[in-house]
């Protein structure tokens, strides 16, 4: 299949203002109105830090108002689009994904989590604390040649800021705790949704049965098993729908399904609308 079938997808070296330096991270500051009209999504990950917030910002078809101290998480692969207004300031820290890497042990939970939880409101506090880290980093990448051990490990420090904000405002990611196979399940879905699409497969995995995977999502979640598997596979068709010029034949068949009918019924199901009709809706 050809590559113009799929996302628009842009890369980090896309926003170099200097080609002679690294790619690995790159900061950048927003001041003002910046309008993103085309879905599309990075093959890199951004943290974006807002002083001063006014507009909405999409990801992953759910829309977030915009302001004042608030932090936005945006992972390689997810879909976004923004209408930012005048009074827009922000700080961007774009990150390659052997960058990110290096520091995402920092984070309490798998990254996969916090894509459920994609912008955090901020204390004055916590937010000095996490600009102040943004721009130190600034200032270590404006000095040639750059120190990477000490950006690295201010990215550390910040990964480890955002994991203590997250975890104090969303109750989800602490029943984890108690059930770290949930973890591991939520992403191996993630690795592997196209081609597995029961319970079972994931279970053997993980050396558990089918039902006590079940029983374990059912109480710290409060939804079954499969339901996460659907979610996943739903996330994918829609981002597909609305971001790429694959026709829906070829949607089905990048899926896993066997084909159109079956995809076709399943996204119904999940959505209330055809697959054409939720194209159309755009």
């Amino acid at each position: 299949m050809s590559n113009k079938h799929h996302f628009p997808i842009l890369g980090i070296k896309e926003f170099q203002l200097d080609l002679q330096s690294d790619d690995s991270l790159q900061y950048h500051e927003i001041h003002g109105e910046r309008l993103i009209e085309k879905p599309h999504k990075h093959d890199f990950f951004i943290i974006l830090l807002f002083e001063e917030g006014n507009g909405v910002h999409t990801i992953d078809f759910q829309s977030y108002n915009v302001g004042d101290y608030q932090l936005h998480m945006l992972f390689p692969g997810q879909v976004h689009q923004w209408d930012l207004k005048k009074s827009t300031l922000a700080y961007q820290l774009m990150i390659s994904k052997p960058f990110f890497e290096l520091f995402t042990s920092s984070l309490q939970f798998s990254f996969v989590l916090y894509q459920n939880h994609p912008v955090i409101e901020l204390s004055p506090a916590a937010f000095r604390k996490l600009q102040y880290e943004f721009q130190s980093i600034r200032d270590e990448l404006s000095i040639k040649p750059v120190h990477w051990g000490i950006v690295n490990l201010r990215s550390r420090l910040i990964a480890q800021l955002i994991s203590r904000e997250a975890e104090s405002k969303f109750e989800d990611l602490t029943l984890y705790r108690a059930a770290p196979a949930l973890l591991k399940y939520h992403a191996l879905v993630d690795l592997h949704f196209k081609e597995h699409k029961t319970v079972a497969a994931y279970a053997d995995r993980l050396h558990i049965s089918a039902n006590y995977l079940n029983i374990l999502c059912k109480k710290q979640l409060q939804v079954s098993a499969m339901f996460l598997i659907q979610t996943r596979i739903t996330l994918e068709a829609k981002r597909l729908l609305r971001a790429s010029e694959m026709s829906i034949k070829e949607i089905a068949y990048e899926l896993g399904f066997n084909g159109l009918a079956y995809f076709s019924n399943f996204f119904k199901n999940q959505t209330g609308v055809s697959p054409r009709g939720f194209r159309k809706q755009l």
